[in-house]
């Protein structure tokens, strides 16, 4: 019983730090599980994220058309826009 009670202590704290998210690229614009992927994509920059169609975002796992809205709209009041998705 004393070994799962150590084991559980050690799982937690492995989940905890494999999902913590390191930087606050785009806190408060788009929600936690999208910003996880792109931090797991290497995607800390709004430049890095312009290389991207708005298609292959939504393809991401946590974005949704909503989280892609709003990430839109944050990116177009800094002018910098998705690629375009014929390219």
């Amino acid at each position: 019983m004393i070994n799962l009670v150590i084991m559980a202590k050690c799982l937690h704290s492995i989940c905890a730090v494999s999902y913590a998210v390191q930087g606050n690229f785009l806190q408060g614009i788009i929600p936690l599980p999208a910003r996880r992927t792109l931090e797991k994509e290497k995607i800390d920059s709004l430049e890095k994220l312009s290389d991207y169609s708005e298609k292959e975002i939504l393809q991401m796992q946590g974005f949704g058309k909503n989280a892609v809205k709003k990430l839109k709209v944050y990116m177009m009041e800094n002018d910098i826009y998705f690629k375009n998705n014929e390219s």
